[in-house]
């Protein structure tokens, strides 16, 4: 497992009013759980980003005021709107005990499936995995290169030295599947011409027509008779 050391100051206080003091002096509220005691402190913004910002699991070597633990980060939360960390919790490690985590999943090499037109699926980005802390890897590598057309590498075909995974084994991990064609249909030429061609007259020309033929018929009104 890869380390980094980050540097945190005890809070003297905690609630909301005091966090948010913290947070606009670019401070941010954190949390460490799994030791003795519950302990809350604060760590500087820009240093925390090399934790929070990455898919790659490392082991953190907490010091707060000179005394120093091995932890990782267990859960975070950012603002909703700028996406900046404004609270972490992280879980103290004990070398010789074996803990939980999320890896990310990387792919190694190009698929022969691939290279003969199928579509590549990555279905899980990240894997629970057990085991002792320093066994952990930054991630999972998984070679792909001999995966063919309609082939799929599940959980159970997968190992890790020192690592037992905690997903379900037949679940897929990635698979190659058959690029589908989607062929748009063509209207047949002329389709649209055909109805207007055999159209029957306008409707309300009927009416009209037949009204001008009994203008024409109607017999002109007789001249009134002089007294």
């Amino acid at each position: 497992m890869n380390k980094i050391e980050l540097t945190g100051t005890p809070r003297t206080s905690t609630g909301t009013k005091y966090a948010a003091q913290l947070r606009r002096s670019k401070q941010v509220p954190c949390v460490l759980y799994g030791g003795a005691n519950t302990i809350h402190f604060s760590v500087d913004e820009a240093a925390l980003g090399k934790v929070v910002f990455t898919a790659e699991m490392r082991g953190i070597e907490l010091d707060i005021a000179g005394t120093k633990t091995l932890a990782m980060v267990h859960q975070k939360q950012f603002h909703p709107t700028t996406d900046r960390v404004i609270h972490v919790d992280f879980v103290e490690l004990n070398e010789n005990k074996e803990t939980q985590a999320y890896l990310s999943v990387r792919l190694k090499g190009q698929p022969i499936g691939v290279r003969k037109g199928g579509n590549l699926n990555h279905t899980m980005r990240k894997m629970r995995v057990k085991g002792l802390p320093m066994k952990f890897p930054t991630h999972l590598e998984v070679n792909i290169a001999d995966l063919d057309i309609n082939k799929s590498i599940h959980v159970a075909d997968l190992k890790f030295p020192g690592l037992t995974l905690l997903e379900r084994p037949d679940d897929v991990v990635v698979s190659v599947k058959v690029a589908k064609k989607v062929e748009e249909a063509t209207p047949a030429a002329g389709a649209a011409a055909a109805p207007a061609a055999g159209a029957a007259a306008t409707p309300a020309a009927a009416p009209a027509a037949d009204a001008k033929k009994g203008a024409e018929a109607k017999p002109a009104a007789k001249p009134a008779a002089k007294k």
